[in-house]
């Protein structure tokens, strides 16, 4: 399949700014896989495409957190690879699942995210009391998130930080290192699915995740430096976006509703 210049050129540039993004705050898929869509690719290859370059963006954040000690590796295995296998059971049951209860469910649970974020205490370095033991929390959460991340996705990356920050009690920074690990582990299994038994353009998919990989490392730099100031602002801000986005779609009883009011 031919691809466009300048087609190329803007998908790559999207995928930069999503990266970006999806490093501090999450919803970079909100940016690419619409984007691919418009387009004009068709579904399977959009999204094996999408999650190929947001699997790129993921472990390249990791990478420059990981680099910087920030992620505790001991209690993070095992859920990096309880998230894996989540991310792969959710990309094999892509079609057992009805898509309309998450394009109901999911903007309503984002919004929460970005009411819970706007609304908490502030948030800085203090450590929090833990509200679920690390095994519990490993063993439910952590492959229920990785699993959505398969079936469908927007907002991971956004359910891992407020599920660190609410129930394990983390700061914000430790939370943004510790999601963006699980988010990384779980795109890498659905992506495994997705390769197996779909289409991926390599040529779009090389470009868009060298961009997004760039765009990643900044915004991990970012997050580092800057912490919850930028932090918290983005995650608010991403989350209310997303949820828009998601209750607007075409087949969201939701905009449905609303648009007829």
């Amino acid at each position: 399949m031919d691809i466009e210049l300048s087609t190329l050129l803007l998908l790559g540039a999207i995928a930069l700014f999503a990266g970006f993004f999806d490093a501090i705050a999450g919803g970079g898929g909100l940016l690419t896989l619409p984007a691919l869509f418009i387009a004009g690719f068709g579904p399977v290859l959009a999204i094996a495409t999408n999650k190929f370059q947001a699997s790129s963006a993921s472990v390249s954040a990791t990478v420059a957190f990981a680099r910087k000690r920030m992620i505790d590796w001991k209690s993070g295995r095992p859920m990096a690879a309880l998230s894996f296998a989540g991310g792969a059971a959710g990309a094999l049951s892509v079609t057992l699942l009805d898509r309309a209860i998450l394009e109901t469910s999911v903007p309503l649970l984002l919004i929460a995210v970005a009411v819970y974020f706007a609304f908490t205490p502030k948030l800085d370095e203090r450590q929090r009391a833990a509200k679920l033991s690390m095994t519990c929390f490993t063993l439910t959460l952590v492959p229920l998130i990785g699993f959505y991340d398969g079936i469908f996705g927007p907002g991971t990356g956004s359910f891992f930080m407020v599920a660190f920050t609410l129930l394990l009690g983390q700061n914000i920074l430790q939370a943004v290192c510790n999601s963006k690990l699980l988010n990384a582990s779980c795109n890498l299994g659905a992506l495994l699915v997705f390769m197996l038994g779909g289409a991926i353009l390599w040529p779009l998919a090389l470009t868009m995740a060298a961009c997004a990989i760039v765009g990643a490392q900044a915004g991990a730099r970012c997050a580092l430096h800057f912490g919850p100031r930028l932090i918290k602002p983005l995650l608010i801000s991403v989350c209310c976006l997303m949820a828009l986005r998601l209750l607007f779609s075409d087949g969201n009883p939701i905009g449905q509703w609303l648009r007829h009011l």
